[in-house]
């Protein structure tokens, strides 16, 4: 085989696996009790939208919140990090998918409390929610989405 053609190969090769780098999703690591179901499905839908979940199931969830700015009226069970943002809550995947894409300057995404119907929370009955926006500079929340009956 020629130099030429191994070159060839090696360069095809080398921007193969830097398309696959490119095209893939960041990682998000997802900190919860380790006793709670609904966080377990919340995992398990950001997994069939495509994401590559770190799921730490652990004691100290308080620490992670307070640690990344959540307060207590953004709160809900289960707090995610990914490529720089905060996911609080039962926040979908398509919208974790938005503020990737979009990039807004905000500190994340958050759900508050554990509404009926939204991803990880599918127990028959649907309650209208609202995914909030927010900064770490304690300015007030702004409706990313809202999801209505």
């Amino acid at each position: 085989m020629s130099q030429f053609c191994l070159g060839k190969g090696l360069l095809g090769s080398v921007l193969l696996a830097a398309s696959f780098h490119v095209f893939a999703a960041p990682v998000i690591d997802v900190h919860s009790d380790p006793n709670c179901g609904c966080c377990g499905d919340w995992v398990a839908h950001l997994e069939e939208h495509g994401f590559e979940v770190n799921h730490h199931r652990e004691g100290n969830v308080r620490e992670i919140k307070v640690a990344n700015g959540v307060t207590p009226e953004l709160a809900s069970c289960h707090t995610a990090l990914i490529d720089g943002y905060v996911i609080e809550g039962h926040v979908p995947a398509s919208d974790i998918k938005r503020l990737l894409e979009e990039r807004p300057d905000v500190a994340g995404l958050s759900v508050p409390g554990m509404p009926h119907g939204s991803p990880g929370m599918e127990t028959g009955r649907v309650d209208d929610y609202a995914v909030l926006s927010w900064h770490h500079e304690g300015q007030t929340p702004e409706i990313f989405r809202e999801y209505t009956q």
